[in-house]
C-alpha cells in the first residue's frame, strides 16, 4: 500500500529530498495537488518548465566543461549526509 511505499522510501532515503541533499538531483518539481496523476497538465507544463530552465543553464556552456561537471558531480555522490 502507498504507507508502506512511503515509509520504505524514507527508511532507504529515496525520497526526493534526501536525493537533493545527496546531490543525486539538480531540483524536485513539485507536483499538482493531488498528485501529478490528478491534474497532468499541470504536471506536463511543471516538467516543461524545469527542462526550459536546466537547458537554459546548460545553453551556451563548453561541451568540456559540461563533462568536467558531470563528472565531479557522479563522483561526489554519496560523499554528503544527509544529517540535518
Amino acid at each position: 500500500d502507498a504507507e508502506r511505499m512511503r515509509e520504505a522510501a524514507n527508511a532507504l532515503r529515496l525520497t526526493a529530498q534526501d536525493l537533493l541533499k545527496l546531490g543525486v538531483i539538480d531540483e524536485i518539481v513539485r507536483e499538482p495537488l493531488g498528485g501529478a496523476q490528478r491534474d497532468r497538465d499541470a504536471t506536463v507544463d511543471a516538467v516543461g518548465k524545469a527542462l526550459e530552465k536546466a537547458m537554459r543553464d546548460l545553453s551556451g556552456r563548453k561541451p568540456a566543461d559540461l563533462i568536467r561537471d558531470r563528472r565531479e558531480k557522479f563522483l561526489s555522490m554519496g560523499t554528503k549526509g544527509l544529517a540535518a
